[in-house]
């Protein structure tokens, strides 16, 4: 399918599906809303950019849940350990969650894009910043309170890592469904290269949407299975009390415009890569 195409018709199946997008706060007023096109030749490579430190403990993971748009893998964040610094971050913060994004076929359902390439699915990584507040919900309407990383999901071989998650989702098909999910390594969700991403200042992409987030979108993305994603495809954002049963998909929020921002690269977008660098996917 054509680009443009199969991001205007995901937009289309997005607005129809879900209500969390017909309130008022769908539509904010701030010039760092997300997700957005990246466009690799307007992506200023930043020298300071340093190596991202993602020190994740698997002890930490606590449970998963079905919270009626997304599917949530919850972390004990009362501590320090699980954390994230160096790259573009000051601070130290710390792992509360992460979340995917997907549609219902693989031609869409990522959030963010790569010059306007879309991928069928993506992952949020959600940090808070640790050393300036002392709660996530505290951090969330704050400047530099946030730090997602995202990374694309592409279709190939199975993830190893990810089946012990799709493993345990038929447990929590129905909105508001919760089950223990424990020692679960969210590391094993990044790409082989973390060396390479782009970030920038935008928004959570889901109510509140507020203006708090620095963005970390790795370049390489993760191989997953069809069979996998269909697994996600099979959840439902409704209850087991309602009537009209409505499958999770298209769960992305569309793109906003970038405002004057800029974007910056931890690598110099104009070095030809060879193809094996682009194909040199990592499964774990």
């Amino acid at each position: 399918m054509d680009c443009c195409l199969s991001m205007q018709k995901a937009a289309e199946y997005n607005l129809k599906m879900h209500p969390m997008w017909q309130g008022p706060l769908a539509v904010p007023g701030g010039d760092r809303q997300s997700p957005i096109d990246i466009v690799v030749r307007k992506s200023v490579f930043d020298s300071q950019l340093k190596h991202l430190i993602a020190d994740y403990d698997p002890t930490t993971c606590q449970q998963i849940w079905n919270n009626g748009y997304s599917f949530l893998v919850e972390y004990d964040d009362t501590t320090d350990k699980s954390t994230l610094k160096g790259g573009p971050l000051q601070d130290k913060f710390r792992l509360c969650q992460f979340h995917f994004h997907w549609g219902e076929s693989n031609a869409w359902g990522s959030e963010h894009t790569v010059d306007r390439r879309l991928f069928p699915a993506e992952l949020h990584l959600v940090h808070w910043n640790s050393d300036k507040y002392s709660l996530f919900e505290e951090a969330v309407m704050e400047d530099n309170g946030l730090a997602v990383i995202g990374v694309f999901l592409k279709v190939g071989k199975r993830h190893d890592g990810l089946q012990k998650l799709v493993d345990a989702l038929p447990a929590i098909r129905h909105k508001g469904s919760v089950v223990e999910f424990t020692k679960f390594d969210a590391g094993c969700l990044l790409p082989n290269n973390t060396e390479d991403y782009w970030t920038y200042h935008g928004s959570l992409t889901t109510p509140p949407l507020t203006e708090s987030v620095t963005w970390i979108v790795m370049k390489q993305a993760i191989e997953v299975s069809h069979d996998q994603l269909a697994v996600f495809r099979s959840l439902l954002f409704t209850s087991a009390e309602e009537e009209v049963q409505k499958s999770m998909v298209n769960n992305f929020r569309v793109q906003q415009p970038l405002r004057g921002r800029t974007v910056r690269s931890s690598f110099s977008p104009f070095l030809k890569e060879s193809p094996s660098d682009q194909d040199d996917q990592h499964t774990h």
